[in-house]
């Protein structure tokens, strides 16, 4: 008999009319085998390809080296330019392009090469593998959903529990501060367990909860394998670590980074790590020679790279607690793990280095003359920084240019994969070309996994990366991975039997007149040797193969627009509609900055509806953190605005009392060219007035809580969340001017820095 009403699954039983007359039928939920290992892939941030001990280093990462050594180094693997684009191969098995994510997930251009997300034509290995009845588990940072979309009001099919994941913790914008961070917990936004001073850090707790999934799951199900994704938000600024680690660090790179790079490409030769007779690339334009820098450039330079080297050790801590804890729990011998960066080290620092990055989104450049007064902040709760391009090339040694570049220092990166029941040659190394699309097509290989033609009825697009499991058991096999093209903003490489074209793009020049270089990586990995001028019939037959990969694999239309990109749509089914009008009714989950109203760098008007006692205090809005934001809140029964210029607070009161009782609470932001004003109104009545010598275009990358300061507070005149007291029926924003050309340009700036 046919299954019966309202029957979701093939039933292989018999329904008669009676249950004496009847077969019943329990469908075998899906397994992937007795003995399939756990899989693991940690994704580290702008980590340079020497940044590891194992890759030539000398910042201490003993847990990521053992690794290595019972592990394979894969040393000629590569990844995207970018944050976004490396995550969506990764988790696809595709080329970033053709599922949707050229560039970082903060925007969409309106062509299929950049969505602002993953597309459903793309199921990603934690959908497949739930399939095959995996447990599925991501933490960390996510980044792969449009900001917009990322507040409370969704759309969450974007979110991580959308593509695949059972669990989630962590994070889903480019960047986040690690001692205050904004927190999602599978679908809603959390508050960190803890404060700073009680000893928080991001990279403890996102490895507490990956180790509370996996102990979650094998305890009731030991029978089941699990995948778990970690992607730390180490080591992408803010370089933020305890200050025991941060210590470690001090006096260890006073010699410099013309030294360390020396060092690293000694000990990279030493060890294998690249080809003999590799060379050292020259300084990048902008970076100076070290001994001939001023004294105090030097002295910011120093504790700006301190505090990277503490972020880097104390996560290899922290992924070694986690080996430890599955280790414990005796999963760690059948788990394959693959660890490697997303893209290479940063130029966002600049050449100085930032301690405060808002600063320079804000076309604030702070001299080093400047920054060292506060250099003991550098690397605490009190700062946001980012080190200079000299230590970026340092950690890309031996290669030139840095993440966002298509050259090797953009995305030539370190990779490690280990899996005890596996890997028998413990401490290989592997110099077959493999790129971040290949990772998802190995695993299927190992697991014996096909993934699907079609997916929740959805025809799903070729999986076209390229397995390297040939290489686990032979270090000498031919690699099988022949053709890879990159692209970034119009920075385009294509690598092709050994051979590579790569040109370096400047924003605006027509991209038929761009320059290829040509370069032998078989005999010059580090791109030293430019052979175009001696060989102009190959650069042609490269650059041809590029406009054919690209055409085959959705790279095109090129696009190298900038602030444009960035601008906030309005539009009537979204966050920011046609009337630039923001109302929110509390209590509410914290809204992130590309959710929230806009208001940096803009005029507004602010009005909140409160009931209130005499006395009852509180915020009533809030933004950014202690090192940058705005609040305006209630206290000793005055309507208060507090506005926090880089850690100069601008503040006013008003000159009466909030009545008790309801009233209505404003507050009118004007902006000049380059000042501001601000009035305080009580029931419509002037109470109060602030002159700002300076505003704010962009405010911070921290969203805004209202009816509570939640996370690092913005003002220092009261401390906690200071959640209001009375009845906060709503707050309400209206844009009054829209932005002018330089607060795009530094809202640009800012969601571009991450990536």
């Amino acid at each position: 008999m046919a299954a019966g009403v309202g029957e979701q699954e093939p039933f292989g039983g018999v329904i008669g009319r009676t249950v004496a007359e009847s077969v019943p039928h329990w469908p075998e939920p899906p397994h992937p085998g007795d003995g399939a290992p756990n899989v693991v892939l940690i994704l580290i941030d702008d980590l340079g390809f020497s940044h590891f001990g194992c890759f030539g280093g000398t910042i201490p990462t003993p847990r990521i080296d053992a690794l290595a050594a019972n592990g394979l180094r894969f040393t000629n693997y590569h990844v995207t330019p970018l944050c976004s684009p490396t995550r969506a191969a990764l988790l696809t098995g595709r080329n970033a392009h053709e599922v949707g994510m050229r560039s970082i997930s903060n925007f969409n251009t309106g062509f299929p090469n950049m969505r602002g997300h993953v597309t459903h034509r793309a199921a990603t290995v934690a959908e497949v593998l739930r399939l095959h009845g995996y447990a599925t588990f991501c933490a960390g940072k996510w980044h792969l959903v449009q900001m917009e979309q990322a507040s409370a009001a969704g759309p969450f099919d974007q979110w991580p529990l959308g593509r695949g994941f059972d669990r989630f913790y962590g994070f889903l914008d480019g960047e986040t501060d690690q001692f205050s961070p904004e927190l999602v917990y599978d679908n809603h936004h959390v508050e960190p367990p803890k404060r700073p001073e009680e000893g928080y850090h991001l990279s403890e707790d996102l490895v507490d909860h990956a180790l509370l999934f996996a102990r979650d799951s094998l305890s009731i199900r030991p029978d089941r394998p699990f995948f778990q994704y970690i992607a730390f938000g180490a080591t992408h600024a803010p370089h933020q670590a305890p200050r025991e680690f941060l210590e470690r660090q001090r006096g260890k790179w006073d010699e410099g980074w013309d030294v360390a790079r020396e060092r690293w490409h000694r000990r990279q030769l030493e060890m294998g790590i690249v080809p003999p007779g590799t060379q050292l690339a020259p300084r990048n334009p902008g970076v100076e020679e070290w001994s001939s820098l001023p004294d105090n450039q030097r002295r910011l330079a120093i504790r700006l790279q301190e505090a990277f080297a503490a972020f880097l050790e104390h996560t290899d801590a922290q992924i070694g607690r986690y080996l430890d804890g599955l280790a414990e729990i005796g999963a760690l011998e059948n788990t394959i793990v693959v660890l490697h960066s997303d893209n290479g080290a940063s130029q966002e620092g600049g050449p100085f280095g930032v301690l405060h990055e808002m600063k320079f989104f804000n076309m604030l450049i702070e001299s080093p003359d400047e920054a060292v007064a506060r250099i003991d902040d550098i690397g605490g709760p009190h700062s946001h920084s980012n080190y200079p391009w000299g230590w970026a090339q340092a950690g890309n040694t031996p290669f030139k240019w840095y993440k966002q570049n298509t050259h090797e220092g953009g995305v030539h990166v370190p990779m490690v994969v280990h899996w005890p029941r596996g890997i028998s040659d413990h401490g290989g190394i592997r110099d077959q070309f493999a790129t971040v699309s290949d990772v998802v097509p190995t695993i299927y290989e190992l697991l014996s996994i096909n993934p699907p033609a079609v997916h929740r009825g959805v025809e799903q697009l070729p999986v076209t990366g390229t397995s390297f499991a040939y290489a686990f058991d032979d270090a000498s096999a031919t690699g099988r991975k022949r053709v890879q093209y990159f692209e970034n903003a119009g920075h385009r490489a294509i690598v092709a039997d050994g051979w590579k074209a790569v040109t370096r793009h400047t924003m605006g020049v027509p991209f038929d007149d761009d320059v290829w270089e040509l370069y032998d990586l078989s005999t010059d990995r580090s791109e030293t040797r430019d052979l175009a001028a001696d060989m102009p019939e190959k650069v042609r037959e490269m650059v041809d193969l590029w406009w054919r990969e690209a055409e085959q694999h959705g790279v095109l239309p090129l696009d190298d627009r900038g602030v444009a990109l960035f601008k906030v749509r309005s539009h009537e089914h979204g966050p920011h509609r046609p009337d630039r009008t923001y109302r929110y009714f509390p209590p509410m989950a914290r809204i992130p900055t590309q959710a929230c109203a806009p208001i940096g760098g803009r005029s507004w008007d602010f009005e909140a509806k409160v009931t209130r006692m005499a006395g009852d205090g509180g915020v009533l809005f809030a933004t950014g953190t202690e090192n940058a934001g705005l609040s305006i809140f209630v206290d000793d029964d005055r309507l208060w605005f507090d506005y926090n210029y880089f850690g100069a607070h601008h503040i006013a009161s008003s000159s009466v009392q909030v009545p008790s009782g309801e009233s209505l609470l404003a507050v009118r932001f004007r902006r000049g060219d380059s000042t501001a004003d601000v009035s305080l109104l009580v029931d419509g009545a002037e109470a109060g007035s602030l002159h700002l010598p300076a505003f704010m275009r962009i405010i911070s990358s921290v969203g805004a809580t209202v009816g509570e300061d939640g996370g690092s507070q913005v003002s220092d005149r009261y401390s906690g969340p200071f959640p209001f007291a009375g009845q906060l029926h709503w707050v309400e924003f209206r844009i009054v001017s829209a932005a002018d050309g330089r607060t795009g340009d530094a809202e640009a700036r800012a969601i571009e820095s991450r990536q």
